[in-house]
């Protein structure tokens, strides 16, 4: 008789929410140096979905192999 790790095959998921939280950081503080925080602070956050999207597709392609 199997174990219940036996049944699960599919590798853990991978979270991209600091990928996120860093490009917010990074990206106010390049517009704090500019003298745009809140440009700096929107391209973080355009940058960052854009990274949280590939993480996502990427682990989504990745679990479906099993």
């Amino acid at each position: 008789m199997g174990t219940a790790m036996d049944r699960n095959t599919k590798p853990a998921p991978v979270a991209g929410g600091a990928l996120l939280a860093l490009s917010l950081i990074v990206g106010t503080m390049i517009g704090v140096v500019k003298g745009q925080p809140s440009i700096g602070f929107l391209a973080g956050l355009g940058v960052g979905i854009a990274l949280v999207v590939i993480v996502a597709l990427i682990d989504r392609a990745r679990g479906s192999r099993s």
